[in-house]
């Protein structure tokens, strides 16, 4: 029974704070897809409609890609390597042992699309995004990027490591004989930041086209400038955020110093809960085309590393440290962040130029 559901077609209400900007989708229901639009001509705001099949075939590649054991991800036949992503044809499994970051390109027939999927690097702790702020902030050296200011060390863990290069060539080898595939580009937490700068260097740099983007619990990486930016090279972008993650938080967004402060690019969906009696139930919100939208994620407080670790009942991160999170005496899996450490790497550092 859908309790609570608005498309064009149907409206069913409970209340009667309904804004007419939100859908509002009940987990299990999928919608068919629309194309983005712009909502001001500057691309200031850009609403890019849901696709929630997309969104539950992407975000078992976002997990995929922290699978550790490289022949089982290299054959596809890893743990995570089944269901919603059978028959995917690996192409490039891209690993930088230095920096512990990890990106596989290859072939989705039943998308029609190449499938870049990035894993994220370790966060010594998730305090130090909340530390970096604005002042850790560099100018965006792109074709005509003059107000965009991208974080540093997001930055950098694309640019300045082997993973661009490898990935770009290997999008490229595949376009050669696969002109008809689009690309798809997807990412957890951090690798929701490469999977940005991944599409925008792809569409503002190579001009490639008909390029998608979905990522999972990513934190801000840019100031305004250039959530303008990238919402004019990859207006097909849908970052989906989930209850109480912290990471959507991170950097902080301190509308009052400015252009300087780091702001989100639409569009957002954001999983939100509603409990009824005993009945908690989970729904779906697709926010309006700022990318700061006050009553989605920005409602609530971020911090939660629970709901960071699960997006559609499925775990981004490494057996290992799921296993360790669930067995530890200090932390309560279920509870709100207290200050751990998320990784599978030693920190290392990245030089921004």
């Amino acid at each position: 029974m859908v309790l609570l559901y608005h498309s064009r077609e149907t409206h069913m209400m409970i209340g009667s704070n309904y804004d007419e900007r939100m859908d509002f989708i009940i987990m299990g229901r999928t919608r068919s897809v629309r194309k983005c639009s712009l909502l001001s001509a500057d691309h200031k705001s850009t609403l890019c409609e849901y696709n929630r099949t997309r969104a539950l075939i992407l975000v078992e590649y976002a997990s995929a890609v922290y699978i550790v054991d490289e022949t089982s991800i290299l054959s596809w036949t890893c743990s995570r390597c089944n269901g919603l992503t059978k028959g995917f044809k690996m192409h490039s499994l891209i690993v930088d042992v230095q920096h512990c970051l990890q990106a596989f390109v290859g072939i989705a027939e039943d998308l029609k699309a190449i499938v870049i999927a990035f894993r994220g690097t370790q966060e010594s702790s998730m305090q130090n995004w909340a530390e970096d702020l604005y002042f850790r902030e560099l100018d965006l050296n792109y074709p005509g990027g003059t107000d965009a200011l991208v974080h540093r060390g997001f930055y950098a863990a694309y640019h300045n490591t082997t993973l661009r290069e490898r990935v770009v060539d290997a999008a490229h080898a595949i376009q050669q004989s696969r002109s008809d595939l689009g690309i798809m580009v997807t990412g957890h937490s951090m690798g929701g930041a490469m999977a940005t700068f991944c599409a925008l260097d792809l569409s503002a740099n190579f001009g490639l086209k008909n390029i998608e983007v979905f990522t999972f619990g990513q934190p801000r990486v840019g100031n305004y400038g250039f959530s303008v930016y990238y919402n004019k090279y990859v207006p097909l972008t849908i970052r989906v955020t989930h209850a109480n993650d912290i990471v959507p938080h991170l950097p902080p967004y301190y509308p009052l110093i400015g252009e300087k402060t780091y702001h989100h690019f639409a569009t957002e969906v954001w999983i939100f809960r509603v409990t009824l009696g005993r009945l908690q139930l989970e729904f779906e919100r697709v926010c309006n085309g700022s990318g700061e939208d006050p009553s989605c994620s920005r409602s609530v407080a971020g911090n939660s590393i629970a709901d960071h670790l699960n997006y559609y009942g499925v775990y981004l991160r490494t057996e290992d440290e799921l296993s360790a999170l669930r067995s530890s005496s200090s932390t309560n899996f279920s509870t709100p962040y207290s200050g751990q450490t998320l990784g599978f790497c030693k920190t290392s550092k990245i030089s921004a130029q």
